[in-house]
């Protein structure tokens, strides 16, 4: 088996459809039929059966679509390798470079961020998967990705981090209200991040003793933002959610010792990453950017 048949196996899993497959991997399907009948001869098992909505993969199938995904990794891995040793003599920041980024800064700040950075380095490509910002600092521990933006103070350990920005959280409304009447005003609430919610809803323990009047709940931030704007009741949001919008009332939510309660954004990496150029090369350009800016 060779690289195409590993890739063969993972995208005709994830499909479950030879027809489908066919056309991802720019192949007829004639073609995909012949080459899948190849493998299980040179396996001697049998690795799919067909079926009346698909095909249906076998458990060495099961095995093998496993060992593909670390074959292709391991390939990636040796590619990135070869070409940072040849970077690291030209000097050259080529390659591909594998960022976890939270949902906020995916949608608001990241798209500005990797224009500036290909003016500078017009080769370099991207991958980027985002997610909730627990997920996306698991990643980074995990070293699926080279370079995580994490909104909260996610567990670092053996991680290099560097602050980006900080933001308050505050009530937000259409109308002036009065705080101490919070638990009976109607709240947009919405699906957040995990240590935000914490941090909300221990604020909220530590200044009122009946539960908020939840009158809409939504699953995304801007949504609740929306309803904010159109009167339909307070939100608690993070500032930078807010910026370039003035007709809303704000009031920063704020500790015991009257201390702004704050939300920090960082980008994480593993030091060691630094050695290819190309992790290097966006390191570098992030902590020179001037967030109050951006």
């Amino acid at each position: 088996m060779d690289y195409r048949d590993w890739e063969i196996l993972k995208v005709l899993y994830v499909q479950k459809n030879l027809t489908k497959a066919a056309k991802l991997l720019f192949i007829t399907q004639p073609a995909l039929t012949n080459r899948l009948k190849h493998i299980q001869k040179e396996l001697g098992v049998q690795i799919v059966t067909r079926e009346s909505r698909g095909i249906h993969f076998t458990p060495q199938g099961e095995y093998l679509v496993h060992c593909a995904e670390e074959a292709l990794a391991h390939y990636q891995k040796i590619k990135e390798n070869v070409l940072n040793m040849s970077n690291n003599i030209s000097n050259e920041v080529v390659g591909t470079l594998k960022l976890g980024v939270s949902n906020f800064f995916a949608n608001y700040k990241l798209p500005y961020i990797l224009k500036l950075f290909k003016m500078q380095y017009p080769h370099v490509e991207f991958k980027v998967i985002t997610g909730w910002s627990r997920d996306v600092s698991q990643l980074i521990h995990n070293k699926d990705v080279h370079v995580s933006f994490v909104r909260g103070d996610y567990g670092w350990r053996g991680l290099s981090k560097h602050l980006l920005f900080e933001e308050t959280i505050c009530i937000t409304s259409k109308e002036e209200i009065d705080i101490t009447n919070l638990p009976h005003l109607p709240r947009i609430d919405y699906r957040g991040d995990y240590l935000l919610k914490s941090l909300i809803d221990n604020w909220w323990a530590e200044n009122y003793t009946q539960a908020p009047f939840i009158s809409i709940e939504v699953d995304q931030v801007d949504t609740c933002k929306e309803m904010v704007i159109n009167g339909l009741g307070y939100g608690i949001l993070s500032s930078r959610v807010l910026t370039g919008i003035e007709d809303l009332h704000k009031i920063d939510l704020t500790d015991q010792k009257g201390n702004p309660i704050l939300r920090r954004t960082w980008m994480y990496y593993h030091k060691e990453s630094l050695e290819w150029n190309v992790v290097k090369a966006f390191v570098h350009f992030i902590e020179s950017l001037d967030w109050k800016d951006n």
